[in-house]
């Protein structure tokens, strides 16, 4: 592979998409941070704590949320390439620590409140410029594709992250069931519409001034690249409303807003798709969105990330952040000698 300027150096050669047991750190919930601090006695004090800070007081004293949703186990074969084995980020925080604003701006906000969320029926449409347009159903989801896992770092834009083990199949088996034309460039996403079941989308103040339906987008090459995948599950079950059911994508190198929930339909176009984030606060969120710890957010660092739930009281273990998440050497080639801090 061809050297892909400072933005690669440092990737690992070796394939290995698991990560080592030492770089694997339990999540923490974020509840109750006011009353924490008022607790403790920090008063205003408490204002000027780091954020990170805070968090570390929340992770200790702060109220383990549960959720009752019900999940199912899926039928689907450990991908023995990717590794097995590694310490994961616990089921109950991965469903409780979440970003999905059609259900609330908060972490918990999703495990509150997408619990009757409908998934069945459910119908995914696959149109555009493609040769044979489909629509699956909730069955389809599950049955039309071989199903693994596979357990993939998130890294969130917000500089926190975990490690899940997805069940679901490559976006590309899809693509190249539909069979995209020779004028398909990219491939855009957009989230179900439905304010009844997702209150977040009743008014855009509610929903984080995100403009619904939620729509997300990926080149056509990226969309093909073998690490991206099309979930229908974690943790050995169906996906948890809150974490995206009945269908989601995860592209793993990716900020992790990129990684669009509970899909509705998937276009294959001859020009580059709108994107939530992007339309909002394009000098924030861009296009690519790749992970990437010499560009920064304006608002803080990427340097570095937090393992939610490690360190002590008034600290927070922070790791250093991996160009592309660490998958360089599956992606860096994706971007040639393009600039990624104008390309981000």
């Amino acid at each position: 592979m061809a050297n892909h300027s400072r933005f690669t150096q440092g990737i690992l050669k070796k394939a290995q998409w698991h990560l080592q047991d030492n770089q694997v750190t339990p999540e923490s919930v974020f509840r109750a941070r006011r009353q924490i601090v008022k607790a403790m006695g920090l008063g205003a004090i408490g204002a000027s704590i780091p954020g990170y800070v805070q968090a570390g007081l929340f992770d200790l004293f702060g109220e383990q949320p549960k959720s009752s949703f019900i999940t199912t186990p899926l039928t689907f074969q450990p991908n023995q390439r990717y590794g097995t084995g590694e310490v994961l980020t616990p089921f109950d925080k991965v469903t409780t620590h979440n970003n999905f604003y059609e259900f609330g701006t908060s972490k918990q906000d999703p495990a509150d409140n997408a619990q009757h969320f409908k998934v069945d029926p459910w119908q995914l449409r696959i149109e555009g410029e493609v040769e044979r347009p489909m629509t699956l159903d909730f069955t389809d989801l599950t049955k039309l594709f071989p199903l693994e896992e596979r357990t993939y770092r998130l890294r969130c834009v917000e500089a926190w992250s975990m490690v899940i083990p997805w069940v679901g199949f490559p976006l590309a088996a899809l693509l190249k069931k539909v069979g995209v034309t020779h004028k398909g460039k990219y491939v855009a996403f957009e989230t179900a519409f439905d304010p009844e079941q997702m209150p977040g989308q009743k008014s855009r103040l509610m929903g984080g001034g995100i403009h619904y339906p939620y729509v997300e987008g990926l080149t056509l090459a990226e969309a093909m690249n073998e690490l991206t995948l099309l979930s229908v599950g974690l943790y050995g079950k169906t996906l948890p409303p809150q974490n995206g059911a009945p269908i989601r994508l995860v592209v793993p190198w990716k900020y992790g807003f990129k990684s669009i929930k509970s899909i509705v339909r998937i276009r294959v176009m001859d020009k580059q798709p709108p994107t939530s984030w992007n339309q909002l606060a394009p000098h924030e969120y861009g296009f690519y969105a790749n992970v990437n710890p010499a560009v920064d957010h304006p608002r803080w660092s990427q340097a570095s990330e937090r393992r939610i739930g490690e360190g002590g009281l008034f600290s927070a273990k922070r790791i250093d952040t991996q160009p592309f998440n660490g998958y360089g050497e599956f992606v860096a080639s994706l971007y040639g000698d393009m600039d990624l801090r104008k390309f981000y």
